[in-house]
């Protein structure tokens, strides 16, 4: 054995017995992979499909729905509690009634994780961007099962961090569908063998699921109100979008503000912060009240639920995309521009930069740092085609250079993926 596969696997077996030694006291993600068993019933012909958690879950709901369309049984995994959670509420409608979709916890990646997956293995194995686990891809590997990466992202820090064990990792992949030509690139350096450029399968994503009818006493009390729609905001961004915002509403009365913050685990810190600023606000994750009476004096609403965001920027007159003005990685701009909102982010938006240039250069978004923010939130407000432009017919398409990554990742896919048995399953 390569000496580096060697350490690795010492390393994270005896990682592994640690954490089953300790099962009782470690968090509750930890506890769920320990336990990750795939249906006993799959077929011999399999597809593992791996998402870290929400984002990566949410971007592969086309590509599973191609996937599901070609015949192909599919388990659906992901590491974190959020993504069980989403992936519990989601499996039904992936699943389109077929039977061929289940989904479940990701193990460990040692070898008593990974046996329960193994014994009955997969036809292939398929995972979304920069999920490189050194022991399954080489047990993978030495069974014969093509092993793929999709909407691959690696970024410069990845290659000086990841070592041998990553660049063993990288060696192991079949195919790669890399997001932009600087991940392919950098797969490339790290020794992947068949990389090509996939695009960002966020451009190709289905339209959102509509939202629940609780929506509607919400849409006649704000009827005739600017709103405005933040998402995915980090620590420290929820001040400034509220300072930002109450300046704004000096000049566009009745302004209301819906903010989802990205991490679950900060619902409850906004919600306090929101107390402390004396606003009047409900809680998406408590019962929605029936009268639109009841949610007349509501400023606003935190959007405290996992999977809503995407359709709920189709209420507002301006979006805000967080992640960029107290981080340097930025969150998906692409989900309210879709629907033709006038779009600000922050200038950290390095993860995002593929999405953000070419929606820059059409003039579907702007970059604005911190201090400028009220103003331009002011601007655009000013600017907006009316109220809630979303609900206008048709909706602008998106720039040239962001269509067709899912046909792409497809055709890459087409190359390593063993026909389902007896093709196309009814």
């Amino acid at each position: 054995m390569h000496p580096a596969d060697l350490s690795y696997l010492t390393a994270v077996s005896l990682a592994g017995a640690l954490c089953r030694a300790l099962r009782r006291g470690l968090p509750e993600g930890w506890r769920q992979r320990l336990e990750a068993r795939p249906p006993e019933d799959l077929p011999r012909d399999w597809v593992w499909v791996h998402a870290v958690s929400v984002g990566e879950l949410l971007l592969a709901e086309g590509l599973l729905g191609r996937l599901r369309a070609r015949g192909h049984a599919l388990h659906v995994t992901t590491g974190t509690p959020a993504g069980l959670e989403l992936l519990r509420r989601r499996l039904p409608d992936w699943d389109a009634g077929t039977g061929r979709v289940t989904g479940g916890a990701f193990p460990l990646d040692d070898p008593a994780g990974l046996a329960p997956f193994l014994h009955r293995p997969p036809a292939a194995f398929v995972a979304l961007e920069t999920e490189l686990w050194p022991n399954l891809l080489r047990s993978l590997e030495a069974r014969g099962i093509p092993r793929a990466v999709v909407n691959g992202r690696l970024t410069p820090r990845s290659l000086t961090r990841g070592g041998p064990w990553l660049r063993r990792a990288a060696a192991r992949l079949s195919a790669v569908a890399a997001r932009d030509e600087a991940s392919a690139e950098a797969f490339r350096a790290l020794g992947a063998p068949e990389v090509q450029l996939g695009g960002n399968l966020k451009a190709d994503l289905p339209a959102p699921k509509p939202l629940h009818a609780g929506w509607h006493p919400l849409r006649a009390a704000w009827e005739g109100l600017p709103v405005v729609v933040v998402g995915n905001t980090v620590a420290g961004e929820e001040a400034l979008v509220l300072s930002a915002w109450r300046a704004a509403r000096e000049r566009h009365a009745g302004l209301r503000l819906v903010i989802a913050p990205r991490q679950p685990r900060r619902f409850a810190e906004v919600a306090g912060l929101l107390a402390q600023a004396g606003l009047a606000f409900r809680r998406a994750s408590e019962p929605w009240p029936e009268e639109a009476e009841a949610w007349r004096g509501t400023e606003v609403l935190l959007l405290d639920t996992l999977g809503e965001l995407a359709a709920a920027y189709a209420e507002g007159t301006v979006a805000l995309v967080g992640g960029g003005w107290r981080w340097e990685g930025g969150h998906n701009p692409l989900e309210p521009a879709r629907f033709g909102l006038p779009v600000l982010v922050g200038p950290g938006y390095a993860n995002f930069g593929d999405l953000v240039e070419p929606l820059r250069a059409a003039g579907r978004l702007r970059v604005v740092a911190p201090e400028a923010l009220p103003s331009a939130l002011g601007e655009a407000l000013d600017a907006a085609p009316g109220l809630r432009p979303a609900r206008l017919s048709p909706l602008p398409g998106l720039p040239e250079a962001l269509r067709g990554a899912l046909d792409r990742t497809e055709a890459v896919l087409k190359k390593v993926l063993p026909d389902p048995m007896g093709g196309n399953r009814p």
